[in-house]
């Protein structure tokens, strides 16, 4: 019996490796265990009930203030314990949090495999984002196996040296997460006020937004709906007191948004497949969003997901006011500009992923 633990501790991580772990626990020979750590935790734990997912293990490292110092040594020192009882024949890692880097490094230490899951994304600028893009090129430096999830990701862990045999193309394993999570009868009292209007989902919350970027990307969207009658906006807002302090501040009496708290997996999903189209700074929803046929923005300088914008369902643009301010209205006004971002064919898999990750790891294993 081969010994296979999963460890991650965000909600984004949760979505892409929850049915990972369900589609694992369906093989036969391999004995499948969880680790989370709890660095996000009401939202990680929604997560895990909408797939039914138990953790064997639990750190609960998320404490108040809490720091990249503090995350760091905390899940080092625990989960060694954890590795030394179990004896894992492979650690399987997800992308590029402190969770995945740090876990990643306790395996090096103990000279356990690490497969890591969605490898090979890249900016190239350390501190964009930050501190993913060092977390994920960390991890990449350790990793034994590599589950791309694209070839334009395999490329890049090819020139950097990686050995082919050890890089598998799989898609992304949010694909997979999507079959679970938008159902067809789905109801939410947020839906009920944006009806008859074009409805706009927010998310923005990366660290080296805060300040003025954030200021910038949140006055371009009120001028926007200040001008449209029939555009209503839905911002779940980061748990973050700064990001909710510039909220507040640009955004808070705002008649047509709404600013929520932070919705689960089922109304996040759900949402985004009936909004008209997607403002983020974030990771995840510029992988889901193609899947449902959303046009996205995204308002950051840089992304590591290159593919979305090369087949031109995602368009970069930066968080510079004005420059938010007319890819939105041209979105909103020109119909053949958004039906060519909204009928791009998906860049980031079939929706099989965890299926073809769990057959290499199977025959990896015998």
């Amino acid at each position: 019996m081969k010994k296979i633990m999963l460890v991650f501790g965000t909600r984004p991580e949760a979505i892409k490796m929850c049915p990972l772990v369900n589609e694992l626990k369906n093989r036969l020979g391999i004995q499948v265990s969880v680790c989370v750590t709890g660095q996000h935790r009401e939202m990680l734990d929604t997560v895990l009930n909408v797939f039914d997912v138990k953790p064997q293990y639990d750190l609960s490292v998320m404490k108040e203030k809490q720091t990249l110092f503090s995350l760091t040594t905390d899940i080092l020192n625990d989960i060694q314990k954890i590795f030394e009882r179990e004896s894992p024949d492979i650690v399987l890692v997800h992308g590029d949090t402190t969770t995945a880097f740090s876990a990643a490094l306790a395996c090096y230490y103990m000279k356990i495999p690490v497969g890591h899951i969605e490898a090979g994304l890249r900016t190239y600028q350390k501190n964009s984002p930050y501190p993913e893009e060092f977390n994920r090129q960390a991890i990449s430096s350790i990793a034994d196996y590599h589950f791309a999830p694209t070839e334009a990701a395999k490329d890049h862990l090819l020139r950097e040296g990686k050995k082919e045999e050890t890089i598998f193309v799989t898609g992304n394993t949010v694909i997979d997460a999507l079959k679970t999570t938008v159902r067809s009868d789905f109801h939410h009292e947020e839906l009920d006020w944006a009806e008859g209007s074009r409805l706009i989902l927010l998310t923005a919350h990366r660290r080296e937004n805060l300040g003025e970027p954030m200021r910038q990307m949140f006055r371009a969207i009120r001028r926007v709906l200040s001008e449209y009658s029939d555009v209503k906006a839905l911002y779940p807002i980061h748990k973050n007191p700064l990001v909710r302090g510039i909220a507040a501040e640009t955004l808070g009496d705002c008649p047509n948004l709404h600013m929520i708290e932070p919705l689960d997996v089922i109304d996040c999903h759900n949402i985004m497949a009936r909004s008209f189209l997607i403002l983020t700074d974030s990771g995840g929803i510029q992988e889901e969003a193609p899947s449902l046929g959303k046009p996205v923005l995204v308002m950051r300088d840089t992304t590591e997901r290159p593919e979305g914008v090369a087949a031109g369902t995602l368009k970069l643009v930066g968080t510079e006011e004005n420059i938010i301010y007319t890819h939105f209205k041209k979105l909103l006004d020109d119909d053949s500009e958004y039906r060519r971002m909204a009928e791009t064919v998906n860049p980031y898999g079939d929706g099989f992923a965890c299926k073809k990750i769990a057959d290499i790891l199977e025959n990896a294993l015998k």
